[in-house]
């Protein structure tokens, strides 16, 4: 088969497998230097937005250059998996989760699914090298996912789809198979600023520039030290992880519930309180989030959360 038509069946088989698999976007980007990302990666890093994600400094060619992390790749394959929730948790006489973490870590869900993928492309195209991503290494998933054409990246610096907004995880797959690339598309943010105006610790600082050290999933989540005082107030409840921009936003009008039973969360869960957060114990933790990903700030980490947390609602009831 002429060398075109031979990228072009390729190109189909990677859509249908991802279609296959209940990805809800599948786009794809050559695999070439991010030229661009570059000075801007560079002044992000200098100006201390990373906070104590130290992690963010290693391997800048890495992040640039996905040939670096598979030797002869030629393609970025991008894929967006959706989590909107059914129903969101109860917030009155709570303490609020991101909406990504109310079930199953979404890493082992989705990193299952990317096997699958590479074994099924193996069996149907041949001998195919490369390695899945889900936020996971050095890899900038957003921009991959934007130059591919499945959104552009929001004032509020997530990714935004046009059909489905921007709750949903994004995944890649970096392979050696030459594939017809999709093209980027333009940004719809318009003048809407209403994420930079609905953040609670003012973390855009700018359109499209996030103080990632202010950020509160940041705090809850990154953060290791005890929250800084200054974000006393701020928090809005917020335990692991927040959504505000992404809730405030006018495209994630079009979200629409997953399908995904992984990402439920269970009815005990559901039944959390106020009084329950508060007196959780490391034994109700374990079993609350086994295998969730809010393990990442692991038990202490959420105690301390909640504690500070807490600490600013007794100041509004008091008026303290």
């Amino acid at each position: 088969m002429h060398r075109d038509g031979l990228k072009e069946r390729h190109t189909a088989i990677v859509k249908q497998i991802a279609a296959d698999l209940g990805f809800d976007f599948c786009g794809i980007s050559e695999a070439t230097f991010l030229e661009e990302e570059a000075p801007r990666l560079e002044a992000w890093l200098k100006k201390g937005y990373h906070g104590q994600m130290r992690y963010m400094e290693n391997h800048f060619d890495k992040r640039l250059d996905p040939r670096k992390l598979v030797e002869g790749a030629r393609s970025v394959v991008s894929l967006l998996y959706n989590y909107y929730p059914p129903e969101t948790l109860p917030e009155e006489d709570n303490f609020k989760i991101s909406k990504y973490a109310y079930g199953r870590d979404y890493h082992k869900v989705i990193k299952k699914k990317l096997k699958h993928f590479m074994q099924r492309l193996q069996a149907e195209v041949g001998e195919v090298h490369g390695r899945a991503f889900v936020d996971s290494a050095p890899v900038m998933d957003k921009v991959w996912a934007k130059r591919s054409g499945l959104g552009w990246i929001g004032k509020h610096s997530n990714l935004i789809n046009r059909k489905m907004g921007s709750f949903f995880f994004i995944a890649e797959l970096i392979i050696d198979l030459e594939l017809v690339p999709d093209g980027p598309i333009k940004d719809y943010c318009g003048t809407c600023t209403r994420c930079m105006e609905a953040c609670p610790t003012d973390a855009i600082v700018a359109p499209y520039v996030v103080d990632g050290s202010r950020c509160i999933s940041y705090l809850t989540i990154e953060l290791k030290e005890q929250l800084p005082a200054a974000f006393k107030d701020k928090m809005e409840g917020w335990v692991f992880g927040c959504d505000v921009c992404q809730d405030v936003c006018p495209w994630n009008r079009f979200a629409r519930p997953h399908h995904e039973p992984d990402f439920l969360p269970s009815e005990q869960l559901k039944q959390m309180r106020r009084g329950d957060w508060m007196e959780l114990t490391e034994e109700v933790f374990e079993t609350l989030f086994r295998g969730s990903a809010v393990k990442r700030t692991a038990y202490e980490g959420l105690k301390r959360n909640i504690r500070f947390v807490a600490g600013e609602k007794k100041r509004a009831a008091t008026g303290r």
